[in-house]
């Protein structure tokens, strides 16, 4: 009886600790005068990171739209770690471009262990202090207008191969409707064949065979008959499936001390294997062949010798662009047919726009795919809706004062971690007017282009400031080429399995349409 007595107490001292230890710390920004959300015990103020009873973006968005009219900042907690949620757009953007000295390194770079994971260990987007720097220097020139122009005339081969496979799609058939989840994203109904296929891996095979091509220098055989695909499998690997990872991730937002003595590798061993594998063939061919071919992969060749880089620092650098351009693009690829296929009015003044635009043979231009107002508010609005990053995280690396609504002020200090909603700002009515339609005409006002909007911190579609998406340019190119080929060719359609509402999957981590998309394509 006495050692039951001893064993229940126990018991409750450990409840009791667990409590006091989730709990110790939900204070952090009322001490310190700053309104919020009340956290939940465990769950803190994001309880859907872990129940997905909605998106994780659309409780950032919720309290967006809660605090918004009276606060400039809020206090918000991932789990245990507390954050300064910023509510203002100005702010915003004064935090990524003007006074970005005070927030120059992105959150997620305290996750990565640049030793375990080489693969991205030379990657600007993880690197903090004045390495980035460095890095971002020496990437920038792989991606002038001369070397995109040369990428876009491979690219163009490529448009014209994913056409003929879509025209030709006969090797992918199933007996019924493939369930959104099981194929990520998207399907295709080709009312040629009255099959069913994933168009998000569609795009997928348009991005793993253009990248293959403009950055490796080699072809990917990614419009195959082959359903299994090696480089977009190993990427669903560290994009989709990183379980191990996003545990981690989880662990540490309840204990954030973990990172002071341990960080868990990102890339699966099986899946660096494989990329270091494909950049190590890449590289020896190129070598072997002595040719001097006038795209990335040459340039990063050129600054490998002068700087005199280990080889694993150059597929380091390969890495970075293969992970800028492969799911996300295909997924922005993939979003835009989907809203095109919904406004048709939309769709048929862009296949306008492309076909008074386009030469005899039906392409187009590099100067005219970027001279296109049409198809690039297209790209823009896709973009706004569906942000592939649907939050950021910034560190503060220099106090930095910053006022409320009220008047009072908060010195945020350095080492804390300020968390910008783009979603919700995406989402604004009151910046957007019917923020939840696909209306690409508002980008093409004289005083509401694009550039307006991220000047006043309303759209960050690809970042802002020094920071900004090192593959922005490249990443468009491909989005227009693709849409711009799939377009010309087809007529898209929704398939009745689509459902209508723009609303984030909340079983998926990233941007993705809620239920899965279904998309008749017919030859025009």
């Amino acid at each position: 009886m006495i050692t039951l007595l001893i064993l229940v107490l126990i018991i409750v001292l450990i409840v009791l600790l667990l409590y006091y230890y989730l709990m110790w710390n939900i204070d952090y920004w009322p001490k310190r005068n700053v309104n919020g959300p009340k956290p939940q015990i465990f769950y803190g103020t994001f309880p859907n990171l872990l129940k997905r009873q909605q998106h994780m973006a659309d409780d950032m968005k919720d309290i967006y739209q809660l605090y918004k009219a009276r606060e400039n900042f809020v206090g918000v907690y991932l789990l245990r770690a507390p954050q300064l949620m910023i509510l203002n757009p100005q702010i915003i953007h004064d935090i990524l471009v003007n006074d970005f000295k005070h927030f120059e390194d992105n959150d997620v770079g305290k996750l990565i262990n640049r030793d375990k994971d080489p693969l991205i260990a030379q990657n600007p987007f993880i690197l903090m202090g004045d390495e980035w720097r460095q890095q971002r220097s020496l990437l920038s020139p792989a991606l002038t207008n001369s070397k995109l122009k040369v990428a876009y005339h491979i690219m163009q081969n490529i448009c014209e191969d994913l056409i003929h496979f879509v025209n030709e799609n006969d090797s992918l058939h199933h007996s019924g409707p493939l369930n959104g989840k099981d194929v990520c994203l998207f399907a295709i109904h080709i009312h040629k064949y009255s099959s069913l296929t994933s168009s998000h891996q569609l795009a997928l095979r348009f991005t793993a065979e253009s990248l293959s091509d403009c950055i490796l220098g080699i072809k990917a055989n990614s419009f195959s008959r082959s359903s299994a695909l090696p480089i977009t499998e190993n990427v669903r690997k560290f994009a989709e499936n990183n379980t191990a990872f996003i545990v981690f991730s989880i662990m540490v937002g309840l204990f954030p001390k973990i990172l002071s003595f341990y960080k868990a590798k990102f890339f699966p061993h099986d899946c660096e294997t494989f990329f270091m594998d494909l950049m190590s063939k890449a590289y020896n061919l190129r070598i072997q062949d002595n040719t001097n071919r006038p795209d990335i992969l040459n340039y990063l060749l050129e600054i490998k010798n002068l700087y005199k880089l280990p080889e694993v620092n150059m597929y380091s650098h390969i890495m970075t662009f293969l992970i800028d351009g492969l799911d996300t693009t295909a997924t922005v690829i993939a979003h835009c047919l989907l809203m095109l296929a919904f406004e048709t009015e939309c769709q048929d003044k862009l296949y306008k726009e492309i076909m008074e635009a386009a030469t005899e043979n039906g392409k187009l231009s590099f100067e005219k795919l970027n001279s296109l107002p049409y198809l690039d508010a297209c790209i823009h609005e896709c973009l706004r809706i569906y942000p592939p990053g649907l939050w950021a995280t910034k560190c503060c690396t220099k106090a930095y004062k910053i006022s409320n609504k009220n008047g009072s002020c908060l010195h945020i200090r350095k080492g804390e971690t300020i968390l910008i909603p783009i979603y919700g700002i995406h989402h604004d009515s009151h910046y957007y007017a019917e923020p939840e339609k696909f209306r690409p005409e508002r980008f093409l006002m004289r005083q509401n282009s694009v550039r307006y909007y991220k000047n006043k911190g309303q759209y960050l579609g690809f970042g802002d400031g020094p920071r900004i998406c090192l593959g922005m340019n490249f990443a468009l190119m491909q989005c227009k080429g693709a849409v711009s080929a799939l377009i010309r060719n087809f007529n898209v359609k929704a398939n009745t399995k689509t459902k209508s509402s723009y609303k984030l999957d909340a079983k998926c981590f990233l941007a993705s349409h809620h239920g899965g998309v279904w998309l008749n394509f017919q030859k025009r």
